[in-house]
């Protein structure tokens, strides 16, 4: 797999569509919802023969804080150990070393983020969130 932060080269359609209907986290989102979060984040895509398979895209202010999120492969590409290079590309980007905090929210994927050092917070007692899992399903 080949990948790639041109985001001239995302495929939105395929973006879009595993978000909002084969996501657990982004059901229903809307298609400028996904452009404007892609136009705000480092994005990685994953390719092969020139077609979009997988996604990742990283918050950050590329001096402390980063926020990993919408780590996919597409169906059909899955259990190849393509979800290890796609995190693997995202962990070794040069903008994206020597950070403070560096977070992401799994609930099916844990195994593979805890080979790249990711771990249950340290002191939970002093992280907050506002979370609307349903947000996208509400409008």
């Amino acid at each position: 797999m080949e990948i790639s932060n041109d985001k001239t080269r995302l495929d939105l359609d395929v973006i879009h569509a595993f978000l909002s209907k084969g996501s657990t986290w982004a059901l229903n989102i809307p298609r400028s919802l996904v452009e404007q979060s892609i136009s705000n984040s480092l994005c990685f895509g994953g390719y092969e023969n020139g077609q979009q398979i997988a996604f990742a895209r990283v918050v950050s202010d590329f001096a402390t804080f980063a926020y990993l999120m919408d780590v996919f492969v597409v169906p059909q590409h899955q259990g190849r150990g393509l979800s290890l290079q796609l995190v693997q590309a995202v962990m070794s980007h040069p903008q994206l070393q020597g950070l403070r905090r560096f977070m992401l929210a799994s609930s099916n994927a844990r195994g593979l983020y805890q080979r790249f050092g990711f771990q249950q917070l340290g002191n939970p007692n002093i992280m907050m969130e506002i979370n609307i899992p349903d947000i996208y399903s509400k409008t």
